[in-house]
Order: C-alpha cells, then sequence, then structure tokens
C-alpha cells in the first residue's frame, strides 16, 4: 500500500485528486485542508510527517492570485517560497517523495517555440518570483522530487477561468477578452491523473516536468469556445493586453513543451478541446 499525503485538498486540483482517489486501490490518500496543514508552519508539518509514514506529499497549496500578490508580496513569498522550504525540509527528515506543483509563470512569454523544461527562466511578476524560489528550495533540499509547471488551470471546482466566464455570461450581454496572450488550458483532472500516474509508476525519474491539455490558443479561443459550448448568446470581443491593464504582468505566450513527460513517463496528455468538453460535463452536473 502507497500512502500518499495531500495538501490544500479544498483547492482545484486537491478536489480532482480526491474524486479520483476511490480508483486507486492500492493507495492510501491522507488529504488536509490548509487550515489542517499550513505548510508555513512548522508545528503543522512536524505533526503530521509524525503522525504517520508517508511515500509521497502531493503539494497542491499555493498562492495564486496574481495580480494581488503585486501588492501582497509577504504572504505570497510565504506560501509559495517558505512554506514549500519548510515542506521539502519535512520530506528529507522524513524520507517522503515530494511532487510539487509550479507554474508557466516562471518564463517571461518572450518565447516563440514551446518552453522546454531546461530552458532558462525569467518570471515577470511577483506570483512567478516566489513560485521560482520555491522551486529553487526544493531543488537544493531534495533529490526525490517532481516539480511539475502546469498553465491555465481550471476545473469546474474553485476560481477560475472557465468559471468566471461561464458566471459573467449569465451577468453580461457583452464581454472583452485578451486575444494576443497565447497558451494551452490545463484541466486539473488531466494533471491529478497524470499526477497519479507518476505516483502508480514507481518511477525514479525525478525532476521537473512540464504539463498542460495540448494546443496552442488565446485566452479569446478559450472564452470563444466555452460559450459555444454552453450555448451562450453573450457578444464576445477580441482585445489587447494594452486594452486590460493589470497589476501583474503575464507572459504573453506561454506554451510549455510536454514532450518529456509524455515520453519518458508515458503519459498520454488530451487536447484542450477535448478535455474542456469534459469539463463542462462534469460543471452542468454539479450545478444540476
Amino acid at each position: 500500500m502507497i500512502r500518499v499525503l495531500v495538501t490544500a485538498k479544498n483547492g482545484q486540483l486537491g478536489q480532482c485528486l480526491q474524486n479520483l482517489a476511490p480508483q486507486y486501490a492500492d493507495v492510501e490518500f491522507v488529504f488536509k485542508t490548509s487550515f489542517e496543514l499550513d505548510i508555513t508552519n512548522e508545528g503543522h508539518l512536524d505533526k503530521v510527517f509524525n503522525s504517520q509514514p508517508f511515500d509521497y506529499c502531493i503539494n497542491c497549496a499555493a498562492y495564486t492570485a496574481v495580480d494581488k500578490a503585486e501588492e501582497d508580496i509577504v504572504l505570497a513569498d510565504k506560501v509559495n517560497h517558505i512554506g514549500v522550504k519548510l515542506l521539502a525540509e519535512s520530506c528529507l527528515n522524513f524520507n517522503v517523495k515530494l511532487i510539487h506543483i509550479s507554474t508557466d509563470f516562471v518564463f517571461d512569454g518572450a518565447a516563440s517555440t514551446p518552453y522546454a523544461e531546461k530552458d532558462s527562466t525569467n518570471p515577470l511578476g511577483v506570483y512567478g518570483k516566489t513560485k521560482l524560489k520555491g522551486e529553487q528550495a526544493i531543488l537544493r533540499t531534495l533529490k526525490r522530487y517532481f516539480i511539475i509547471r502546469t498553465s491555465w488551470l481550471y476545473s469546474e471546482y474553485g476560481n477560475n477561468f472557465l468559471k468566471t466566464m461561464l458566471r459573467l455570461a449569465e451577468q453580461r450581454d457583452a464581454l472583452d477578452v485578451v486575444g494576443d496572450q497565447v497558451g494551452s488550458p490545463t484541466y486539473a483532472k488531466d494533471l491529478a491523473e497524470a499526477i497519479l500516474q507518476i505516483i502508480e509508476l514507481k518511477t525514479t525519474h525525478y525532476g521537473i516536468y512540464h504539463y498542460s491539455n495540448e494546443g496552442e490558443i488565446s485566452w479569446y479561443d478559450f472564452a470563444k469556445e466555452i460559450f459555444r459550448l454552453s450555448d451562450s448568446s453573450i457578444t464576445l470581443n477580441k482585445i489587447e493586453t494594452k486594452d486590460y491593464p493589470t497589476l501583474a504582468t503575464r507572459p504573453k505566450y506561454s506554451i510549455l513543451n510536454t514532450e518529456k513527460i509524455s515520453e519518458l513517463l508515458a503519459i498520454k496528455i488530451p487536447n484542450w478541446k477535448e478535455s474542456l468538453g469534459k469539463a463542462m460535463l462534469n460543471y452542468n452536473k454539479i450545478k444540476s
């Protein structure tokens, strides 16, 4: 029996992992909320890691408010950097393999071809900088780790682009969406399945991996497909980044090269349209 500790169980990735857990009979999951296990609290970490032995820890805890992070630098760093450092040290002390979720925001978006794991990082804002510092803390501390960078994460749970678009479609007749930022959405359930496959594989190919759904689209393209699937009559207008100023500067190009995780770990990656269709079905089930 493999025992897995999961942080931040109420986040969208944590909830997707909970939904998938019953399918893995040979894995015992221990899910913790951010209140039950605050990764920035050494007392919490000691209590949980001393409570029973774990083989893996999946860290879903993160400060993800990209714009708010520009003003809330201390808290963003505390969660995305210091907390990750403390968690990595606990994993080292208790011989636990860490699976940590990171982001495309560690890159500056100046590339024109998909970012590979070895490409130089250059985060533009506080969120990306603190996430990169978290990665670096893991690299300094552990030899047995999986850092999975993902992009444009969404699901039927939590706060994300999909749910925001569906909510706005009920409130407005027209909506402006940025069309010059390119990336690939990632359905959190697909990412959760990939993480659980890594655990089942018992692979020792540790390191940094990229995972996002297949395809290259803009936020405008993403919104357009969401409204098509939901039969929304909202008028959608394509705008440029300069027309929608935000506190945090976002990378213009966020495509991640996923060849490493696909080839080395034999993980199949669905196309973004296929996954969005599944997410919409699950969202409608929950809503009804």
